[in-house]
Order: C-alpha cells, then structure tokens, then sequence
C-alpha cells in the first residue's frame, strides 16, 4: 500500500521515510508542497489519477496551499475522500487539532515525530483503507447482485387477480378494454406456450361419426 508524505523539510521526508521503511513500508512518494501531492494525486494531470495512494502524511505547514486548505480539497474529491489523512504537526493546542479535523484529517502526529507513535497510528490508517475498499466491494457486489434479481423478477411474468373472460367465446378482456384471445392473453402474460389439439368431448361435438374409445 501506497504513503504519500507532504513535507517541505528534507530533514522530516527523510526521516519519516527512513522510520516508514524501517517498519516494512517500502512504497512511499514525497511531494514537498501541496501542488506537488496534487500532481501525485492525479488533482492536475487533466483529472486523471497517475498513482494510487492509500495513506497521506501531510504537514500542516507547507508553502502556498497549507496542509489544512490541503486537506480541504483531497477530501472533498469524490474520488480521493477515502484516503485517509494524518496529518503531522508541532501545533497540538485544542484550536489547531480541532482545525484539522474539520479539514477531513483523520488523525495527528506530534512532531517530533514518535518513530512508535508514527508506525502505530500508519498502521490503523491503513487498516481503515483496507477495511473501507472491502466495504465499498462488498456493497458494490450486493448493489450488483441486487439489479441482477429485479432484472430476473421484471422478466418473470404470472398470471395472478382476477381475469375478466367472455363466457361464450373465451376472450379476455385487457386493461385498455381490448379483447384478446385466451391463448394470446396467456402466452403475453406468462412464459406458457400452447400445443393445440381436440379434447374428446369437442370430439364427439364435432365429429360424432368417429368412434373414440
């Protein structure tokens, strides 16, 4: 799974890099501006997405766009509000914690950076990612398996309530008020098919000098 880091310090990309790696995570990305993880993002390169990212690290103070404007925006991406975002910074006073949640982040990282803390709240973040794609699979399954049944159910076609039918000739009536044959009525109605033939009273009406035994 994918970590973008958004720093503009070195010092902090190589040391959040080398910490992450340490820890067994080797596919990360470094973007030192909030444009830059942007164009990682696929926010500039005419919409289209260039890498897939599952966790972002994002500080709050960057040059231009801040982490917390940052945020904002990836979280508001229909197609980038799932990635989660921690977002790492030595301002831990109530305001500015508060100020980053509204902002969409999911969790903070103190700085200095905690090599424990770090790898810990990496860990549940991307637990979290991996949890949501299995949600958003299964409900896609489901809304899928969903459309296929009432699909089945509009094809399948019974006959039910109550049908007016003429007693002399047998036509029904529809629901414009058009008569229709039984077997024409039936077949439109059902999955029925007919195999015509002569049953041995309309024989014996019909035919009285054949001998049916």
């Amino acid at each position: 799974m994918a970590i973008l880091i958004v720093d503009d310090s070195r010092d902090e990309q190589e040391l959040l890099t080398n910490r992450l790696q340490t820890a067994g995570y080797e596919l990360l990305l470094v973007a030192d501006s909030a444009e830059a993880a942007f164009g990682i993002l696929g926010q500039v390169e005419a919409g289209q997405r260039t890498r897939e990212v599952d966790l972002i690290l994002m500080d709050i103070m960057l040059p231009g766009v801040d982490g917390l404007d940052a945020c904002r925006r990836i979280t508001t991406t229909e197609r980038l509000q799932d990635i989660p975002i921690i977002v790492i910074t030595a301002k831990t006073g109530e305001q500015d914690l508060r100020a980053a949640f509204a902002a969409g982040a999911m969790d903070y990282i103190r700085k200095p950076v905690n090599s424990v803390e770090l790898v810990a709240r990496v860990s549940s973040a991307l637990t979290l990612r991996a949890e949501r794609i299995m949600r958003k699979a299964r409900e896609q399954e489901l809304l899928t398996r969903t459309q296929e049944l009432e699909h089945a159910l509009r094809e399948v076609k019974v006959l039910r309530g109550f049908i007016p039918i003429c007693a002399h000739c047998k036509r029904v009536r529809t629901d414009t008020g058009d008569w229709q044959r039984l077997e024409d009525y039936v077949q439109k109605h059902s999955e029925a098919e007919f195999s015509h033939g002569i049953c041995q009273p309309c024989m014996r009406e019909m035919y009285p000098e054949a001998s049916i035994d």
